[in-house]
């Protein structure tokens, strides 16, 4: 079986008993449902430059506004229609910038989602509403 090797960003601010999670979807297709930024980690890519690139395609944010916390999970999702493993790499970054809550960006990348518009939002971690695809496998695994 062909494994993908994907990272994922849970960026989060807030005082510890109100942290909210940075969440998007694709302008116009909210079907596609409710996502955290991330993406595939190319060939002789190193994970944390993979981590760092997709953060910065999908969000525009830029470094100095996200501290990074360090890696919190790391497991094989099997999607139900593909005959293909993803490994998944979650981190963990605290979004240090002004409060900002929410906010459209045009990705700008390589892929297949270059110049597709997102919409950023932020939602309580504690009342998270379902993520696409089990995005949210790894929430518990936050400390707040």
């Amino acid at each position: 079986m062909e494994t993908s090797r994907k990272v994922f960003a849970y960026i989060t601010r807030g005082e510890e008993n109100n942290k909210e999670l940075l969440v998007f979807e694709y302008k116009g297709e909210p079907e596609v449902g409710l996502q955290v930024p991330g993406g595939t980690i190319g060939d002789g890519e190193l994970l944390i430059d993979a981590l760092y690139r997709e953060v910065k395609e999908e969000t525009g944010l830029p470094r100095n506004v996200l501290e990074f916390v360090g890696k919190i999970h790391k497991y094989n999702y099997y999607p139900a229609h593909k005959e293909k493993a993803y490994e998944r790499n979650i981190f963990h970054f605290e979004y240090t910038g002004e409060k900002i809550d929410e906010f459209e960006h045009t990705i700008k990348s390589k892929g297949r989602d270059n110049g597709l518009v997102v919409q950023y939002r932020w939602e309580p971690i504690e009342d998270l509403p379902k993520l696409a695809a089990d995005q949210d496998e790894a929430i518990e695994l936050l400390e707040y």
